[in-house]
């Protein structure tokens, strides 16, 4: 399996080798001996999610209150989708900055963002299935959003499709108002919290 750090710290890309034949094809999407070597952790999986999307779907941008925030690793089980991770934490170097990739079910990369980036896709296709491991259960009290289409944040969604969001997307606070309402992961926080898990292992 193939590593690379993306633009924003803590997140990474992971491209598998996938193995065809007459049958289909097989992938390991997840690999914990890469996951380790790459990240510094062991990924604690608490929760796995499955979403099926329509084309245009987006969904995010989501966040969680860090610590002990929700890391994710996803990847894209069927169909494409255009994956963005954006960083949130207050404070942060790359605060406001956003990074994407492409996922599919050809390749079957999966994109790690730790505790305190906010994460965010749309669906290129009909029925696309994204697989999420989650290192905490999910809490709606702890849970946030930003709205997906903030100009600031100018996300690159592609012009062609016509986006599908949720209401609670939709009625989500820009990035600034966020920020001015406090309710954004604190960079300082996150790293001391990304520190404790590489010190434990």
């Amino acid at each position: 399996m193939q590593a690379r750090r993306l633009s924003i710290p803590e997140c990474f890309e992971f491209t598998p080798r996938v193995f065809p034949d007459h049958r289909g094809r097989f992938v390991a999407p997840f690999q914990e001996e890469a996951f380790i070597k790459t990240v510094g952790h062991r990924l604690r999986l608490a929760q796995t999610n499955t979403s099926v999307s329509r084309r245009g779907a987006i969904r995010g941008v989501h966040f969680a209150d860090t610590p002990p925030g929700q890391a994710k690793y996803i990847y894209c089980a069927r169909g494409s989708l255009l994956d963005v991770v954006v960083d949130l934490r207050a404070g942060s170097p790359t605060f406001g900055e956003w990074t994407s990739v492409l996922l599919d079910s050809t390749e079957y990369k999966s994109v790690y963002l730790a505790e305190g980036l906010g994460h965010a896709f749309m669906a290129l296709e009909d029925d696309t299935v994204m697989v999420y491991l989650c290192s905490e259960p999910y809490n709606p009290a702890a849970e946030h959003g930003i709205n997906p289409m903030d100009a600031d944040l100018a996300l690159p969604w592609p012009h062609d499709i016509e986006p599908l969001l949720s209401e609670k997307d939709t009625d989500a606070p820009s990035l600034k108002e966020a920020l001015e309402q406090g309710m954004l992961p604190r960079y300082d926080e996150c790293v001391a919290y990304y520190e404790k898990l590489r010190a434990e292992g």
